[in-house]
């Protein structure tokens, strides 16, 4: 069970929801006695870097025919338990989640993903505190002075940020500030046109004072090689920290589609932000596939997925200071893809069945010859 956490004008109000397992099965490949468990992601990698996956929940999700995957889907709660060394909340930890009224927020959904995350031995990823999308009706309707609009950011990134203050490794702190035509959303993003460019700093800022030592990110999607729009973030990078503000890190997305080619360029792209002092990261990885009639993919399909997968991981592995490469969802039946591009999807590693792609055992194997442990009997085909 879970307990609902409420906060509106210093109260705590909770109700109780209970969480009823779903029944799932998977065939996998046998295992010596004593080795299932390291046949894993989190395995593979070692202390090479943070391996991780979005919790699946909020957003598109709660439209689909099914309860929510992470309260109810307990054979998805042990992939991520076993599979990964950090998460990130999928939805959880937007504004339309946390921030239902005015004046409120609801940790419920939030708190228990940390709490899984802290149980398992998890660092977790922040997602995310400045963006134009998922806002609430009450924020992008509401008539608020800049003043006000201002304290309203304020209060809510260091209410945020400080209540995981020492759990947090990462906070995606300005997200997609940028547009396809690498133009500043100056539009669409209620701070930036409200506040100006300059909110952008503040935040980090106000990020900074409430958890000093979390890692703090710029994140965007379409950033993965060198373009225009990475060009955008790397001249912004070098305005911020001329101005002494605490950005400690550059993340590309990651969300892929065998429709188009590999960004060849990734690792000279992160290397580029790490050679400003900066951490980079993959956060949102995923590779989706034109799906043929029947809605399976074809032997071919998945072969070209694996190596988009291999190829992204590969290039993590490749940059020094990039320290965490986290999947977007690991099960087809809770992927945003289908949701969002109709007629595309199988983008993740596991079936819906929970078996394994050629991409998940790609990422292993890239995982496990950086770790040194790419013999062990455990990872051997």
């Amino acid at each position: 069970m879970r307990r609902r956490q409420i906060l509106t004008a210093g109260a705590v109000a909770t109700t109780l929801a209970a969480a009823t397992p779903a029944a799932a099965h998977a065939e996998r490949k046998p295992t010596p006695p004593g080795l299932a468990k390291k046949d894993t992601l989190a395995f593979a990698v070692g202390d090479v870097l943070e391996i991780g996956c979005a919790v699946a929940g909020g957003g598109h999700h709660l439209s689909q025919p099914y309860p929510d995957p992470f309260t109810h889907d307990e054979p998805y709660r042990k992939v991520l338990a076993a599979e990964f060394t950090s998460l990130s909340a999928e939805n959880q930890m937007k504004w339309d989640h946390l921030r239902p009224a005015e004046g409120v927020y609801d940790f419920t959904d939030a708190d228990a993903i940390a709490d899984f995350a802290a149980q398992n031995g998890h660092v977790m990823r922040g997602h995310t505190l400045l963006w134009h999308n998922q806002n609430p009706a009450w924020l992008e309707q509401g008539d608020h002075t800049p003043a006000q609009l201002r304290e309203i950011l304020r209060d809510h990134i260091q209410t945020v940020v400080g209540r995981y203050a020492g759990r947090m490794q990462q906070w995606d702190v300005a997200n997609e500030i940028f547009d396809d035509s690498a133009a500043l959303r100056t539009e669409a993003n209620i701070w930036i046109r409200e506040l100006g460019p300059g909110i952008i700093a503040d935040a980090f800022r106000w990020a900074h004072e409430a958890d000093p030592e979390a890692q703090l990110f710029l994140n965007d999607y379409n950033v993965e090689g060198i373009n225009p729009k990475s060009d955008a973030y790397h001249a912004l990078v070098q305005e911020l920290l001329a101005d002494g503000v605490p950005v400690h890190g550059f993340s590309t997305q990651g969300h892929l589609s065998t429709r188009y080619g590999f960004p060849d360029d990734l690792a000279a792209n992160l290397r580029r932000f790490a050679d400003l002092g900066l951490r980079t990261a993959i956060t949102e990885l995923d590779v989706r596939i034109d799906l043929p009639e029947g809605g399976e993919p074809t032997a071919e399909q998945l072969a070209t997925q694996a190596e988009y997968y291999r190829r992204t991981t590969e290039a993590v592995l490749a940059v020094e200071g990039c320290g965490s490469l986290t999947l977007w969802g690991v099960v087809d039946r809770y992927s945003w893809v289908p949701v969002t591009f109709p007629g595309q999807g199988a983008a993740t590693v596991l079936r819906d069945d929970l078996t394994r792609k050629p991409a998940y055992d790609a990422v292993q194997h890239a995982l496990a010859a950086a770790s040194g442990r790419a013999g062990h009997p455990a990872l051997r085909d």
